[in-house]
């Protein structure tokens, strides 16, 4: 069986270990309220074509200071963001005049058996050279049997200023598939998407 090695701990895994990376669709941040994927709209796929879909966001820039991004998902095509979740949240942080630092468990950011949107990142600056990266992991959302399981970090240059590196994991409390998934800032009364990219990816053989 073919193989590749892992150089960090110079280990032979198995040629299809983690499969390939599917670019599906990159949707790109102007002054949006939110950015949106609807499984069967604008080429998106969100179904059982991959079993593990990854969300990367890359400099999102909110319009206005403190905004927190957040994500929601859908069981009806995007006609509304409310799917229940349970999730938890840790973070690390380093203030920029070396201050303070830290490690710490985020239980306000927490949801328990709650349709709110999950926070992302909170704090978010709208300096010029501000915003926030990172990833989210969906794991079969069309599997009518399961619970949607999700993973995420993020990385933000907060408004303190500090920098904060946060880390969340949940579930999605149905058995309906999950067909959209929907990314925006909250909490300001102009709180849209000012630039950034979102590109979803699916694993080939996950």
């Amino acid at each position: 069986m073919a193989t590749y090695q892992n150089s960090r701990y110079n280990i032979a895994l198995p040629s299809g270990a983690g499969g390939a990376l599917v670019h599906i669709k990159t949707l790109t941040a102007s002054s949006s309220a939110n950015l949106s994927f609807v499984d069967g709209a604008s080429d998106v796929v969100l179904d059982n074509t991959y079993r593990t879909y990854i969300f990367k966001f890359i400099n999102i820039h909110p319009a206005t200071n403190v905004a927190e991004f957040v994500f929601n998902l859908s069981i009806d095509s995007g006609s509304n963001y409310n799917v229940t979740k349970t999730t938890t949240s840790f973070g690390a942080y380093h203030r920029e005049a070396d201050t303070s630092a830290g490690l710490e468990y985020d239980a306000s950011n927490d949801l328990a058996q709650s349709t709110s949107d999950k926070y992302i990142a909170t704090n978010v600056s709208s300096d010029n050279d501000s915003g926030c990266s990172g990833c989210l992991y969906l794991f079969s959302p069309s599997s009518t049997t399961f619970v949607k399981h999700f993973i995420g970090s993020s990385s933000r240059f907060d408004s303190n200023p500090d920098m904060y590196h946060n880390n969340f994991a949940g579930y999605a409390n149905t058995t309906s598939a999950v067909d959209a998934v929907q990314f925006k800032f909250n909490g300001l009364a102009s709180a849209d998407i000012d630039t950034g990219k979102i590109k979803l990816y699916g694993i080939k053989d996950s």
